[in-house]
């Protein structure tokens, strides 16, 4: 389970997002409920100020200050009447039936969405389902608005599919070199979550991607230079604040150099003080400076920064000495989820809650069992351990964000609102033009590119078919070849998958006998991948072969004897239709490497640095 999160401590003056009309219905509610000053009439923080928010705190119960704390998941695409299989995945994980009853039984202060939860199945439904988990805490005794949240980062890690407009990953845009194409990404993304009530996004992704083998971030970076990621980090952020959502950098004190994945294992990071500094710093204090709402840590060891081999997520040295510390964030600090393997690997979730909260951190997220986890903490301020001002200081912070996103004021969105926003004809065109940007050419010898479609017309589409990140794009061979033919060429699609089997690979070469031209998308090359002996065998053929490396860009080091190689940094349908254009010369390729990529037989050498990349 991917999370990750952001955080602002300037008032950003957000704005309540595209419907702000429609959000004051259930503000009356609110106001009564609290017996403080009503909707103002506008979405900004306004009479929300630190004494009004600690009037708040000194009415709640101390549970429901805990619960305040948490995040959790919640199966089902309705608040109240989700589908069986849902209330039975609830009740064996959860111990309840719904949303509704999470929150009425935990007074949790956020929600957030995962396709695999079933909350995700269409902007119509995810508004619904966000104004029912609204309606639900709002209508309770002191109900407060929740924080509703996604990792929506675009590219490889996607949760809210077509409709909804779908934009380059992190490493894509990096390649277009642009800040505004990324504020405007930002802005596109935070304005149709806003418009279905998601208010908080688990991105941008602040790592500094130096490690070719991670596996966990990898395109999910705006890449190797921390000085190109900082400034990008700080342009999405803009976007989103200017959107209404709050943002997360994630994964501090920075994942980009882990050859583990923190899902299933503990990875260590063995940069010293020094190049944490110079390396993975560079991007947090970026978004620091640009007012980030939330910062989520990394469930990693990093003996430079905290020596005790406790994950970053538990250190105290690490959450207060160095984010609050020396980098003066005093915004929300959220985990990473608490059901991965890095944070449980040495101690109990009955433990890492309250070692979270002692750390210095705001947010829980996704513990395994809500019941373990807020049975801890309450009981860790019950024996003294926590402090409940310790615990009210957090909740300050939460409530601060709810205030400057404009929640107090109203949360209800509308279908109406969707229809005007999710997905609309100026969104799709921009996330195509942002995507003309962003094809990078890293080979093309002999011109071979762009093909012809007068005389090269027939041309086969052959590779990976990975499962698309929303789970509504692809499959990418189909998208290719029918892209191709829509820009005049007859183009058919054979899916070869990223272990094609000698069967599979022997259709391939019969089928491009019959083609002017073979595409080949690869999908993470390794020395030892039956890709490459795809490759080879569809060079003997003699046929021209173009290699569109569809997720890392370090696919062309296996590949060197292919004479025209493109990378697209992603599988989704908007990469894909961008890489058409380029390979048929309706666009320009103009994409620059957002890392360096090794050679495969000498690692140490560079085949091609950080911004290479040809054009035409």
């Amino acid at each position: 389970m991917h999370h990750t999160s952001t955080g602002s401590t300037g008032n950003t003056g957000n704005t309540a997002g595209p419907s702000r009309r429609s959000l004051f219905a259930s503000a009356a509610g609110l106001g009564a409920a609290l017996a403080v000053p009503a909707a103002t009439g506008t979405a900004h923080a306004g009479a929300w100020n630190d004494a009004t928010l600690r009037a708040v705190i000194a009415r709640m119960t101390l549970e429901e200050k805990v619960g305040q704390l948490f995040v959790s998941r919640i199966y089902g695409h309705s608040a109240t009447a989700p589908d069986q299989a849902d209330i039975d995945a609830n009740l064996t994980e959860l111990g309840v039936r719904t949303a509704d009853e999470l929150i009425e039984r935990y007074r949790v202060g956020g929600i957030i969405y995962f396709t695999w939860a079933h909350n995700t199945r269409d902007p119509h439904q995810i508004a619904d389902l966000s104004n029912g988990i609204q309606r639900s805490s709002l209508t309770r005794p002191r109900g407060l608005p929740m924080l509703i949240a996604t990792d929506q980062e675009h590219g490889a890690v996607c949760r809210i599919g077509k409709p909804a407009t779908l934009l380059p990953g992190a490493m894509a845009l990096a390649a277009g070199r642009s800040g505004t194409d990324v504020r405007t990404t930002g802005l596109i993304s935070g304005t149709e979550l806003r418009a279905m009530g998601v208010n908080q996004d688990y991105a941008p992704d602040a790592d500094v991607n130096v490690n070719p083998a991670n596996p966990v971030i990898g395109v999910r970076s705006f890449g190797a230079d921390p000085a190109l990621v900082g400034a990008l980090v700080a342009a999405e952020v803009k976007g989103y604040q200017a959107a209404g959502v709050a943002a997360t950098a994630k994964h501090f004190p920075g994942h980009g150099d882990t050859a583990v994945d923190s899902h299933t294992g503990f990875p260590v990071i063995t940069h010293s003080r020094e190049q944490w500094e110079t390396l993975d710093a560079v991007p947090f204090r970026s978004a620091v400076a640009a007012g980030i709402d939330s910062v989520m840590t990394a469930h990693i060891q990093f003996p430079a920064l905290d020596p005790s081999g406790d994950p970053a997520t538990l250190s105290h040295p690490i959450v207060t000495g160095i984010l609050r510390g020396e980098l003066g964030y005093d915004g929300v600090v959220i985990t990473d989820s608490l059901g991965m393997e890095g944070v449980r690997t040495k101690y109990g979730d009955d433990r890492v809650p309250v070692l979270a909260l002692k750390a210095g951190v705001d947010q829980l997220l996704n513990p395994p069992s809500m019941d373990v986890a807020y049975t801890a903490v309450l009981a860790a301020v019950r024996n003294g351990e926590l402090t409940e001002a310790r615990v009210e200081e957090s909740v300050l912070r939460i409530l601060r964000m709810k205030a400057r996103l404009g929640l107090f004021h109203g949360t209800r969105v509308t279908r109406a609102g969707v229809d005007r926003t999710v997905g609309n004809k100026q969104h799709l065109a921009a996330a195509d033009h942002i995507a003309d940007r962003t094809t990078t050419l890293l080979v093309n010898e002999g011109r071979l590119l762009p093909l012809d479609r007068r005389t090269q017309p027939k041309v086969l589409v052959v590779g990976a078919d990975p499962a698309s990140p929303s789970g509504t794009t692809g499959p990418p061979t189909g998208v290719l070849a029918a892209a191709l033919t829509g820009l005049g060429f007859t183009a058919t699609a054979l899916s070869t998958g990223t272990a094609p089997t000698a069967d599979t690979i022997t259709k391939a070469v019969t089928a491009a006998q019959d083609a002017d031209a073979v595409i080949v998308a690869t999908y993470n090359v390794t020395a030892a991948s039956s890709q490459r002996t795809l490759v080879q065998r569809l060079l003997a053929t003699g046929r021209p072969v173009v290699a569109l490396a569809i997720r890392n860009p370090y696919d062309v080091a296996q590949l060197t004897e292919v004479k025209a190689h493109l990378a697209a940094y992603c599988w989704t349908d908007v990469e894909l239709r961008a890489a058409a254009r380029v390979i048929a010369g309706r666009v320009k390729p103009r994409g620059k490497l957002p890392v360096p990529v090794a050679r495969a037989d000498d690692p140490a050498k560079e085949l091609y640095p950080l911004g290479y990349g040809l054009s035409y």
